[in-house]
């Protein structure tokens, strides 16, 4: 419907205006997106770290080193080429494929053996509450928040309003059944508390099963992680250029490389965030705090769709679904907002509300009223941020669009010539990793 780059802010913007856009904007480019890459490259680094620290937890100073280091590999190469994010990105998604069907295969060959007893009394000793119930949904479904990574890259696709869908329909049932087959192995070896307390579940997973080659799977599973990490620096960058190119944030972080044709400032901008939230951050806590968040805006956006079926009839369907499918998902949001804060309120909670609706002083301030003042302090560090991350100006444009025709996208890379695979490519851009949860 909407072709517009960007994920859900070209509709928050088409739906309320500006002001709702702006939020989210502020808030996934502060908290969602780097939280979201910070969260991959520490589970990286678990992975990494813990055939060295066989037996115990490998040391926090190594793990948020190992997973700063990813971060900076990550987002110099999204930074210096599409092409070669490109290369990057299609060996570590053979991995992944790799190593998801070694331990699809693995598991069910247990299964037929009999190995059903972890299957028993499953739900034994499980909390019924309802903030549990919701914390529980949040670190599930953290798994899948990949699903809208497309919208992010739409004006990038050839034919969006064919092969969006198809990648759509295709994709995410395809990784649903993987994640679940996935997770039926990892129980036909372990017990649902033996699967709590281990480090890297695919690592227990392979050291029982997979021994003397047990090897494979950290190393596969590594690979997996930082795959999955780059496609998220590369969607995210599209975002923050976004936001950039309509004066929602620094102009700068809208200019791309003419030479490059990668939009370099927004993806340094978003690697330096990232690298931020690794310092005091653990992944549990990142993971409620970015689900909260994120289903926040989920749920409005899912409401805009509602609001511009009576507002904006005369806007292309290609695919119209039937109109009680977002309003039951926007109910489910609306369950997942409030329903940990009215179970079990925390402060952490309020700070996230308090922190998103702060972006509304930078919104009048900047953006809206454009004080005199405030223009001079914007285009002061915007000059910094020229000085610091472009040093050579002339090979940046500030006003270069990034459609399929001024850049060969990865997607075209990957599937050109192969209509069929490019369903495939939903799992291509799949950010979160099943293998750690």
């Amino acid at each position: 419907m909407i072709t517009k780059s960007g994920g859900e802010y070209p509709y928050l913007m088409e739906a309320f205006g500006p002001i709702p856009a702006y939020l989210f904007s502020w808030t996934s480019l502060i908290v969602m997106k780097p939280s979201s890459f910070a969260i991959i490259c520490l589970s990286f680094s678990e992975y990494v770290c813990a055939p060295f620290y066989s037996g115990c937890k490998p040391p926090v100073t190594v793990v948020k080193c190992l997973a700063a280091a990813a971060i900076l590999f990550i987002t110099t190469v999204n930074a210096l080429s599409v092409r070669l994010g490109s290369y990057v990105q299609n060996f570590f998604t053979a991995a992944k494929l790799v190593i998801v069907a070694i331990i699809i295969i693995s598991g069910l060959v247990l299964l037929a053996q009999g190995n059903t007893k972890n299957f028993e009394n499953s739900f034994e000793g499980t909390k019924v509450s309802v903030g549990s119930i919701t914390l529980a949904f949040y670190n599930g479904l953290w798994a899948y928040d990949g699903w809208n990574q497309l919208n992010y890259i739409t004006e990038e696709l050839r034919n969006p309003f064919r092969n969006l869908p198809l990648a759509i329909v295709i994709g995410i049932p395809l990784v649903t059944v993987c994640y679940i087959l996935m997770n039926i192995a990892y129980f036909t070896v372990m017990t649902p508390t033996e699967l709590l307390q281990s480090q890297a579940v695919a690592v227990t997973f392979g050291d029982r099963v997979l021994y003397p080659a047990a090897w494979v799977v950290p190393l596969f599973v590594a690979f997996s992680t930082i795959g999955a990490a780059n496609g998220t620096c590369f969607t995210a960058g599209r975002l923050i250029y976004v936001a950039g190119r309509e004066g929602h944030m620094l102009k700068v972080l809208s200019y791309i490389s003419v030479r490059r044709l990668t939009p370099a400032p927004a993806i340094i901008f978003y690697g330096i965030i990232a690298t931020i939230y690794i310092i005091p951050g653990d992944i549990n806590s990142l993971v409620n705090y970015f689900s909260f968040a994120a289903w926040l805006f989920y749920g409005m956006t899912i409401l805009g769709l509602i609001v511009m079926r009576f507002t904006r009839k005369d806007l292309e369907r290609p695919i119209k679904v039937p109109i009680f499918i977002p309003i039951l998902v926007t109910l489910i949001a609306v369950f997942l907002v409030l329903a940990p804060i009215i179970s079990k309120p925390a402060w952490e909670y309020l700070y996230c509300v308090v922190f998103i609706l702060s972006g509304l002083i930078f919104y009048f301030l900047f953006v809206y009223y454009k004080f005199g003042w405030a223009q001079k302090i914007s285009s002061k560090y915007q000059q910094k941020a020229h000085c610091a991350t472009l040093p050579h100006l002339s090979c940046f444009h500030p006003h270069f669009l990034m459609t399929g025709s001024h850049m060969d996208s990865r997607f075209h890379l990957l599937f050109r010539g192969h209509k069929v695979l490019f369903p495939l490519c939903r799992l291509w851009v799949y950010p979160q990793s099943p293998l750690f949860l």
